[in-house]
């Protein structure tokens, strides 16, 4: 059906940054609004960056000015970049993307597997 493939986890230094992918493939006709979630050991899944179909951003107030989203219709792309990274960043982040597949006849929400970013000394 739908792949979305993450990438560009990994460990990173306090103040430090980095640049997650997720790719998604298969018979798609349309995404609409994709964003990154994050899940800390002991927390709750929670909203870090949205993004719609249009551009429109919208950003957990704990990552604002650091995080960026952003997305490349063209390749079914959504992207976080990292920047000032903190300890309390570490997390399992997954993406999610509204699609819809030329199997079905609406969109439905969609997760990637999760890649781990943890920030550390």
């Amino acid at each position: 059906q739908v792949q979305l493939v993450e990438s560009g986890g990994g460990l990173v230094q306090p103040g430090g940054s980095l640049r997650l992918s997720c790719a998604a493939s298969g018979s798609i006709l349309s995404i609409y609004a994709m964003g990154w979630y994050r899940q800390a050991p002991g927390k709750q899944r929670e909203s870090v960056a949205t993004i719609s179909s249009t551009g429109s951003t919208k950003y957990a107030d704990s990552v604002k000015g650091r995080f960026t989203i952003s997305r490349d219709n063209a390749k079914n792309t959504v992207y976080l970049q990292m920047n000032s990274l903190k300890p309390e960043d570490t997390a399992v982040y997954y993406c999610n993307a509204d699609i819809w597949l030329s199997s079905n006849r609406r969109s439905y929400d969609y997760w990637g597997q999760g890649t781990q970013v943890t920030v550390s000394s």
